[in-house]
């Protein structure tokens, strides 16, 4: 089947702004629309392309926003169709609508005009579009300046130089590591309940100095797991807001909800009511969610009075271009299930001895991964949000791939550090040479396309290397700083 290109929709606004039309808009059913305000540019990554337009459509007048899409299917898969910040859309427009398909829905059900421009743009306009997007295309494929002199370098210089950023990078996830637990530990001493982000500690925490003795409380190697993993289920569009969801309903509050047999749904009302997901009460109208929010309301009434923290809102969180798998609501839902594993079956402890007891590094690896694999249950295994059932069955809340991510970038420097400060370092020395042999399931654009460039694509799947190639193009080729670069020195040198 043909598929139509990718267009950039920067262009596309261009189009809206001027009103570059060869003829007058019509919605599906032939209604004439008339442009009376193209609205405003929304420059924020999030929400409608423009604001405040005033578009006519047959006798009526309406004030709104709009949303411009390359295909018509963005709709659904970018979430407008579930983000309450497209409510206000009065007219969806997109280059391309295969199905010529006539509306879109908002998340209250409001159905919104959808008309396809490229029946109303000039078509030598479509083609320079199409030639734009297939040259995005192609250089995409590769951001390395040096690609095409790589070749006259050995593969042995380009997999030593990978390895020694590799190694760096994972010094650095250390250090962060430890640089929060000191924080959380000052804190702790300071009896400051809401936690603080470094740049606002007193200049007592920069004087002091931090012995081993300092980190012998269980709750503040809690926290910072807890910390740490939200941050990682965050995927890259929500990683600020489940840290600071971490640090707002801390262990100290955690701990004092009684455990029973739904221990699980009394975190998921926690989690949802103070993340702001589970205020749009009122607007439910699918019954299971009803009988949910209910269930969540109840328990919040007998544990919201032990809470004394801050609260978000919805609009604190993203949808846009995510993967419903991705979605914050079901990365919560996992994120419940580790805190049950974490406050009441030791789940430190346990990653902790198998660490230390497990020899075969093969082995270990496959069990710390599976801990991280989080099976689906309770009423967001059919749920990706609120009032909308899922078309299929969500298997997991934690996948292969995540768990992955959260044992090379959380568990492997948490024990590092961890082992470090109660002085085994031979662990230590264990933990680094797992992260030597790791491989990832996990697929990275950056590492492919890197590893393309490098023409080292049988090193893709190496933690060390891949960890490697991501700080080679963040710090280097992203950068201009091919000069600086030990394989950018031979090339241009």
């Amino acid at each position: 089947m043909h598929k139509e290109p990718k267009v950039s929709e920067s262009s596309l606004y261009q189009v809206w702004k001027n009103q570059r039309f060869k003829s007058s808009l019509k919605t599906g059913a032939g209604e004439e629309i008339t442009v009376l305000d193209a609205g405003n540019h929304n420059d924020s990554t999030s929400g409608p392309d423009f604001k405040n337009a005033r578009i006519r459509i047959g006798n009526l007048t309406y004030v709104g926003d709009i949303e411009i899409d390359s295909n018509y299917s963005d709709w659904k898969s970018h979430g407008h169709n579930i983000d309450n910040k497209y409510s206000k859309v009065v007219l969806h427009a997109s280059l391309f609508n295969r199905n010529h398909y006539g509306f879109v829905y908002t998340r209250d059900g409001r159905k919104i005009p959808s008309i396809c421009l490229s029946e109303f743009i000039d078509q030598s306009i479509l083609e320079n579009f199409r030639k734009e997007a297939s040259d995005n295309q192609t250089e995409a494929k590769s951001d390395l300046k040096c690609s095409d002199a790589i070749k006259a370098i050995e593969s042995a210089t380009k997999e030593k130089f990978l390895y020694q950023l590799g190694a760096q990078r994972f010094e650095k996830k250390c250090k962060k590591v430890y640089d929060r637990l000191k924080e959380i530990q000052f804190l702790k001493e300071l009896n400051i309940k809401e936690p603080v982000v470094s740049y606002e500690l007193t200049s007592k925490f920069h004087e002091k100095e931090f012995k081993h003795s300092d980190f012998v409380s269980k709750e503040i190697w809690m926290q910072l797991f807890y910390e740490l993993v939200f941050e990682a289920l965050g995927y890259s569009k929500n990683k600020s807001q489940m840290m600071s969801l971490a640090q707002a309903a801390n262990i100290p509050f955690l701990l004092k909800i009684e455990q029973d047999g739904v221990i699980i749904e009394k975190y998921e009302s926690a989690l949802f009511n103070i993340s702001g997901l589970a205020n749009s009460k009122e607007s439910v109208t699918e019954q299971v969610s009803k009988e949910y929010l209910e269930r969540i309301s109840l328990h919040w009434n007998s544990i919201g009075s032990l809470y004394d923290g801050k609260t978000f809102d919805e609009a604190h969180w993203h949808f846009f271009r995510l993967r419903p798998q991705n979605f914050p609501t079901v990365r919560i839902a996992g994120g419940a299930r580790l805190l049950k594993e974490l406050i009441h079956n030791n789940l430190i402890g346990t990653l902790a001895k198998k660490i230390v007891e497990i020899h075969n590094l093969t082995v270990l690896i496959n069990s710390l991964r599976s801990l991280f694999v989080i099976r689906s249950d309770g009423f967001w295994r059919n749920h990706y949000v609120l009032d909308q059932p899922a078309n299929g069955e969500i298997k997991y809340f934690i996948g292969a791939s995540r768990a992955d991510e959260i044992v090379v970038n959380v568990i492997l420097p948490f024990f590092a550090v961890y082992f470090e400060v109660f002085g085994n370092r031979n662990v230590s020395k264990k933990i680094l040479k797992i992260y030597g042999i790791y491989e990832q399931k996990s697929e990275n654009q950056i590492i492919t396309d890197v590893a393309e460039a490098l023409k080292l694509k049988d090193l893709m799947k190496r933690t060390i290397y891949s960890q490697g190639m991501i700080e080679l193009f963040r710090n280097f080729c992203s950068k201009n700083k091919c000069l600086e670069c030990e394989i950018g020195k031979m090339v241009f040198n």
